[in-house]
């Protein structure tokens, strides 16, 4: 008897602290919904290290100066890449000794494949895209180039990278969780799209980082958070997902077996599933790590899904 009570002690006490921290009721969700963990699962962000912050990258319209840059190291000819800790030579002028300098590498996409339609034309809009490589502090100026010793590497730092005036990054202050509403209407509020990412990568997750084309003139800022949200008419412009709209979705024991149609208007004997009708869907959380007029650069801090580069991306009314 001793026992089974200690034992429903432990358990009530174990209990009262789950109940104080679980997630908002049903009482506190919008209008119209019920909160669960399916349509409002618990959001919890990832915080931006000093690397995400520095590594980032960037796209702008303002093309970076390339009269200082890297022109080799202290194994030239027979070593063209160099990291943390390496010595590396500059050209150019107006360098200081103990300054310190962001290593950046104007970007070119050698695969020239556009993800969704339109992607080319918006990304040559918002600018050109840059790498950021790494710090490097100057160490020695009594030659025709600088000295200057690799403090922080991103990536392997090559001859031709530009160098120019290291800015420090404000810190992004950390997010609590909460309810991530997964079909959540527009906002009416600033709103954009992933129009590329880091590394030319195009299916996203969890801390990878990617180019918006909205920015400060929009009113955005480093720390805000966007919400990346997708439409099931985006399927239809996917060469591979599009096939999935021509196959059956019905069963042999169905007297009508319905369709999925791309369209409002076309014609069906059977159930038709209008894609247009399909709420659509909220795939992850962003936040904003810098902002040019044009352009933002973000990282994907929590994600349901794979993010898709042609994403839609607006301001997180939360």
């Amino acid at each position: 008897m001793k026992k089974t009570g200690l034992l429903l002690f432990l358990s009530l006490a174990l209990a009262a602290p789950a109940q104080q921290t679980a997630p908002a009721s049903d009482q506190s969700a919008p209008a119209g919904t019920i909160a669960g963990s399916a349509n409002f699962p618990v959001e919890r962000m990832a915080k931006p290290t000093y690397s995400d912050m520095t590594c980032a990258g960037f796209v702008t319209k303002n093309t970076v100066p390339d009269a200082n840059f890297i022109i080799g190291g202290l194994d030239t000819p027979n070593t063209t890449k160099y990291g943390r800790g390496e010595l590396v030579y500059l050209q150019g002028k107006g360098y200081e000794l103990g300054k310190r300098y962001s290593i950046v590498r104007a970007l070119r996409d050698p695969n020239r494949y556009e993800v969704y339609p339109g992607q080319f034309a918006q990304l040559k809009s918002m600018g050109q895209p840059y790498a950021e490589l790494g710090i490097v502090r100057i160490v020695d100026t009594r030659s025709r180039t600088a000295v200057g010793q690799i403090e922080m590497s991103c990536g392997p730092i090559m001859p031709g990278d530009v160098a120019t005036p290291f800015v420090e990054k404000a810190t992004i202050p950390e997010h609590g969780p909460f309810r991530f509403d997964r079909f959540v209407p527009a906002s009416g509020k600033a709103s954009g799209r992933i129009v590329m990412a880091k590394d030319f990568d195009t299916e996203l997750g969890t801390g990878m980082k990617v180019y918006l084309n909205l920015g400060a003139s929009q009113g955005l800022k480093a720390g805000d958070y966007l919400r990346a949200v997708r439409s099931y008419e985006a399927d239809l412009h996917n060469a591979a997902d599009s096939l999935s709209f021509k196959a059956s979705t019905g069963d042999d024991t169905q007297v009508k077996p319905p369709t999925i149609e791309p369209t409002m208007f076309t014609q069906n004997k059977g159930a038709a599933i209008h894609v247009a009708d399909l709420p659509r869907r909220a795939v992850g959380e962003i936040v904003i790590l810098s902002t040019t007029p044009t352009t933002a650069t973000g990282m994907i801090v929590f994600a349901l899904e794979d993010m898709h580069i042609g994403d839609v991306v607006e301001l997180d009314q939360q």
